[in-house]
Order: structure tokens, then C-alpha cells, then sequence
């Protein structure tokens, strides 16, 4: 006989309680315990309460043979290199993002490219196959190998899994699934995370692999408890501008690859194309010789992306200057902010700055203080940075240019993209030098290709002070403590 049982459930991070609190004691937050009424029909011999994988076995990690290891080719390159190479057989992907971002349209799109190498199933909760049907139409997708389904039974699904046996199945989305052995409504964090469990087991069980679609809270989270990043193998977030025609995907969990891949799209009336050079792309329409505009480079997985940063200073109408950022995180240019101030007496306080990385890209990594400050002071001073110069190095509170990490990959394509100066830390000056002598190879990511590049004019600097002699001279050989390469 089935057992019932009230229960109260964080909406947030999935923490179960028998009675209410106002502050969730897992992750803090207010106002997040919700009740659910949970209806247990689960035994030890069910389905639902067997092991994840099907194999009870214990083996030698040596005798485990990877033989069979293979991957299964989205057909899109660069969705390719944030899964670390393709699908893997017998994977979960959670794939997240805004309404209308395209996740629904990158994955049939997908679907489309799979049926070549099996079977594929995509299981729509929110669609009918009438819909999904209008949709391949306008994206010029006409196969007879994808199988639909518009369902939101788990246990409708297994049974079509277990008949189908797919080799890649979509889950569009995992909000409007639930099972017949938990009383709550669909979306809630019970009915998500038992879901998602028992897709879990299929995918290992039956070597398939299920993308799942998950939506997105206003803070930009995937709805649902935490726990659901944790059960599956892969996330991937959509990120992006709906006024513009370009979409990013990032991969925040892999346990296949690198984690922080991105790669980039252009939506069109087609559907989704990738864009193979995205720093082109960043710098399409940049100013030349602009005051306030500096070009940095950022490492996004094992690729550097070439991205712009524009500052705009304008005197304040309040008695706190005002500090916004897009792109970037404002504690950290405050405390750029507060360097520079120090160092150079601007008289910031009495002007509201705007820092925007331009075509909508995050980044967080250190390596582009020196560009950020460096955009400020040309902005105050309505100087432009030196012609065709890359600028990157992370600034200590004291005002010194610290090194940073693949130096070699960041100044890969800076000759192509028409940069023909970087400056550096000083620090890295070891690394070039080694790079120099191994013929100037650089690995392509995740291949095991290499390409010869010439380097570019190098210049080495130890400080914020010593930085801006160079930056902001016509000459800056002149100007040069440690010299040029």
C-alpha cells in the first residue's frame, strides 16, 4: 500500500524538512521551503530503488578495457570541443538557458545531424508533434529516422526507451515530467530530481544518451533543486542578448572535457550556425584608436577569445559616483578603480564609469586588469591606447603587473587578427623565451595539431606606471625598463 507523507522541500537547493522554516538551514535562503505531499510506492525490488548503473560487479581499474571508448559527433565542431570531443554514449546532459534562447532549436538541429549514427528519439512536454513538425520545416529538417513522442510520463518514456532503444534522446523539458510515484505537481523539486534519477539509470543502463532540457530561474540558475547539476555528467548554459543574433554556450560542468568551453552561434532564419572565429567576430565593428576602447585576451576553457573593453567616465550628478559594469564583476573594478585612484590621483569620485565587454561576454579571470584600468585612464584623459596593441597582466594592490597563464595560446592569433604589439608581464618573460625556442608551436585545442605562428612585438612591463609609459606613448621603445623582444 502506497505510503503518503507531507514533507517540506527548499525550492532552491533541494534541503527536505518534516516541518516549515522561514530560512532554509542548507543554503540560507528565505522563503524557500515549499510543502509537497510524497507518495511513496517504492521497494527494494523496484525499479526506481535498484543501482544506477546495472553493473554489481567489482573490477580491477586494469582490467577495464577502453576499446569500446567512442564519442558521437554532434556535427557541429565547436559544440564538438565543449563536450570535449561529442555526446558520449550512456551520458546525461542538462542543457539550460532562457525561454527562446534557441536550446530547443540547437537540439533538433542536433537530432538531425545524430540520426546518421542511430536511432533518436526526441520526447517533447511542452510541444506537440505538430509543432515540433512546423519547426523542423522552417529549419529545413526533414528526416524519417527522429522519432517523436509528446509525453510527460516517466513511466510512459521508460517503457519507449526500453522499446525504442535510441542512441540520443532529448528531454524538452525536464520541468513538465513527473512520475507516478510522487503525488507532487510536475516542476516541483521532488517530481525534478526523482525524474531525472530514474533518466539517470536509463541512460547508464540502456548506453544512451539523454539531453535534457531545463529552465531557468530570473537569477539565471536552471529551476529545480541543486542537486540535478550534481546527478548529471554534463551542463551546458545558453547564454546571450535576445536584441542580438549571437548566442553562447558554456559548458559549467563536464566529466568528459574541460569545463568553461564556450562556443559561439548566429541565429538566423535557418536556425543556429557556428561561428568557428569568434574574436573576429567580437571585433567586427571595433573603433581604431578610440579613447576608452582596449583589446584583451581571455582564456574560456582551452581557447583565448579576443574581446573588446570600453569605458565611459562622465561627472556625477550624486553624491556617490556610480559604478556600472556588464561583462564584468563590480567588486572587482571598484577595487581596480581604487588602484588607479591611488596611484594617479584622477580624482574618480567625482565621475560615474561605465565598463561594458563588448558583444555580451562574461569574463572573471584576472588576466584583464591591466586592460580594464587602461581603458579608464584613456577614457579621463581622452588619450587612445598604443595602435594594434593587446593588453593584458593582473594588477596587485600595490600597483605591480603580475604574470598569467597560457601566454602562448593568447598570443596565438594576435598577428592574424592584426595586433602587431602585446604587452605583457614581465614575469611571462620566461615563457616567451621558451616559446621562441620551441619554433613558435602552438597545440590547437583538443587536437593533437600544432601550427607555426610568428610572435608578435612583445614589451614587458613590472607596474601600473610603467604599463601607461607604454600604452599611452607613440613611442613606446623609449619609454622601456626591461626592452622588447
Amino acid at each position: 500500500m502506497a505510503k503518503t507523507k507531507t514533507q517540506y522541500v527548499c525550492s532552491a537547493c533541494g534541503y527536505e524538512t518534516s516541518g516549515w522554516m522561514g530560512r532554509c538551514p542548507s543554503c540560507q535562503a528565505w522563503n524557500t521551503l515549499v510543502e509537497e505531499n510524497i507518495r511513496s510506492t517504492l521497494t527494494k525490488n523496484s525499479p526506481l530503488a535498484s543501482h544506477w548503473t546495472g553493473d554489481t560487479g567489482v573490477t580491477s581499474l586494469a582490467d577495464v578495457s577502453d576499446d569500446d571508448i567512442f564519442r558521437y559527433s554532434s556535427g557541429y565542431s565547436e559544440l564538438n570541443r565543449v563536450l570535449g570531443g561529442g555526446f558520449v554514449p550512456g551520458s546525461l546532459v542538462l542543457v539550460g538557458g532562457d525561454p527562446g534562447i534557441g536550446k530547443s532549436t540547437l537540439l533538433l538541429q542536433v537530432c538531425h545531424e545524430l540520426h546518421k549514427s542511430g536511432k533518436v528519439l526526441y520526447v517533447s512536454g511542452e510541444e506537440s508533434k505538430t509543432q515540433i513538425r512546423m519547426r523542423a520545416t522552417r529549419l529545413g529538417i526533414e528526416s524519417s529516422d527522429i522519432t517523436l513522442c509528446s509525453q510527460t510520463s516517466f513511466e510512459f518514456i521508460q517503457d519507449t526507451l526500453e522499446k525504442v532503444t535510441p542512441t540520443f534522446c532529448v528531454i524538452d523539458s525536464i520541468q513538465t515530467m513527473y512520475t507516478e510515484s510522487i503525488s507532487s505537481a510536475p516542476g516541483s523539486v521532488s517530481q525534478a530530481r526523482e525524474v531525472t534519477a530514474g533518466l539517470l539509470r536509463l541512460a547508464k543502463r540502456l548506453n544512451i544518451t539523454i539531453v535534457l532540457v531545463g529552465h531557468v530561474t530570473k537569477d539565471g540558475s536552471i529551476a529545480g533543486p541543486r542537486v540535478l547539476e550534481h546527478m548529471v555528467d554534463t551542463v551546458l548554459y545558453f547564454e546571450g542578448d535576445f536584441s542580438g543574433a549571437y548566442r553562447m554556450v558554456r559548458a559549467i560542468k563536464n566529466r568528459f572535457g574541460a569545463s568553461g568551453e564556450i562556443a559561439f552561434f548566429e541565429m538566423s532564419d535557418r536556425g543556429l550556425e557556428q561561428v568557428e572565429y569568434a574574436s573576429s567576430l567580437l571585433l567586427s565593428a571595433r573603433p581604431r584608436q578610440s579613447p576608452g576602447s582596449v583589446v584583451t585576451a581571455v582564456m574560456e576553457g582551452t581557447k583565448a577569445v579576443y574581446v573588446e573593453i570600453q569605458a565611459l567616465l562622465t561627472p556625477t550628478a550624486y553624491a556617490a559616483p556610480q559604478r556600472i559594469t556588464q561583462g564584468i564583476d563590480r567588486t572587482r573594478v571598484g577595487m581596480l578603480l581604487a588602484i588607479l585612484e591611488k596611484k594617479f590621483n584622477l580624482g574618480l569620485s567625482r565621475f560615474d564609469a561605465y565598463i561594458n565587454v563588448v558583444g555580451g561576454l562574461k569574463i572573471s579571470e584576472r588576466a584583464c586588469d591591466l586592460a580594464i584600468i587602461a581603458a579608464v585612464f584613456s577614457a579621463i584623459k581622452d588619450i587612445p591606447v598604443l595602435q594594434n596593441s593587446l593588453i593584458f597582466g593582473e594588477i596587485g594592490l600595490t600597483g605591480e603587473v603580475r604574470p598569467v597563464s597560457d601566454i602562448d595560446r593568447r598570443i596565438s592569433e594576435s598577428l592574424k587578427l592584426g595586433f602587431t604589439t602585446c604587452v605583457l608581464p614581465g614575469a611571462n618573460q620566461v615563457a616567451i623565451d621558451k616559446l621562441s625556442k620551441k619554433t613558435s608551436l602552438i597545440p590547437y585545442a583538443n587536437t593533437g595539431e600544432h601550427a607555426i605562428i610568428s610572435l608578435p612585438e612583445i614589451i614587458y612591463t613590472d607596474s601600473v606606471a610603467e604599463a601607461f609609459d607604454i600604452i599611452f606613448s607613440e613611442n613606446p621603445k623609449t619609454q622601456l625598463k626591461r626592452g622588447v623582444t
